[in-house]
């Protein structure tokens, strides 16, 4: 039997900086809910929209692989590693950030919004050295079936590499369509993350910005309701 967790996007936390629209589905800066800290290795996915001309100052994170998927504008990256990019929709950027980086983020445009996915995930490595890369990922590629964006680093699968067993998978789903993923382990979960649309996942009704974890299942269903934009994250449930 399967184990079921639902996170409306209604119950998410949230704060309002002006500058900073952000919503949490797991326990981050001021939000925590001792029910909601982690899901397996994925410990964060923040849902945010950064005022155009704003963004985030210079900062530290270590050991820790962290995953950014814009979805509108681009976001402007800094980092210790001498990289200055705009990632931009339909990119995905992966760091490493392994034994320390400092890095910024800001929007690139001052005129537009930009919206993005950040995503954190415990490696499966100790202070490796920090990384940093990014892909556009051609959305027609991603029409009714899987797309990988992230993949482990051992692994000869397509997408960003990061060092943890664990996959990212993007799609598209028209309406009346279907997919089946079926887990790469028996000690593997999969969250799924509704960004646009409405679905069917396991029975369980999902609508725009809805997640949903699920673990000690083999396989998981995903029936469109409407044409839906659906981001996977499959991680293991502790440490293999």
């Amino acid at each position: 039997m399967s184990k079921t967790i639902f996170h409306p996007a209604a119950s998410r936390g949230h704060a309002n900086h002006g500058w900073l629209d952000t919503y949490h589905y797991f326990s981050f800066a001021g939000y925590h809910d001792p029910s909601r800290v982690h899901f397996g290795v994925l410990r964060v996915i923040n849902d945010d929209t950064v005022e155009g001309g704003y963004g985030f100052g210079k900062h530290p994170h270590d050991n820790m692989e962290i995953i950014t998927i814009v979805l509108e504008g681009a976001l402007e990256h800094k980092d210790s590693m001498g990289h200055t990019e705009a990632i931009r929709a339909n990119e995905v950027q992966v760091m490493s950030a392994g034994t320390g980086i400092f890095h910024s983020e800001y929007n690139h445009n001052k005129g537009e919004k930009v919206k993005l996915f950040q995503i954190w995930i415990f490696p499966d490595k100790q202070n490796v050295t920090p990384r940093y890369d990014q892909v556009v990922f051609k959305p027609e590629e991603r029409i009714n079936k899987l797309q990988t964006l992230v993949s482990p680093m051992n692994k000869n699968d397509e997408g960003l590499k990061i060092n943890q067993n664990a996959w990212i998978y993007r799609t598209s789903l028209g309406k009346g369509n279907s997919i089946k993923h079926t887990l790469h382990s028996d000690k593997h979960g999969l969250y799924i993350l509704m960004a646009e649309g409405s679905a069917t996942v396991n029975g369980q009704k999902m609508n725009r910005r809805d997640g949903m974890g699920i673990s000690e299942t083999a396989e998981v269903h995903i029936i469109a309701d409407s044409d839906s934009d659906i981001i996977l994250l499959e991680v293991p449930m502790g440490v293999e």
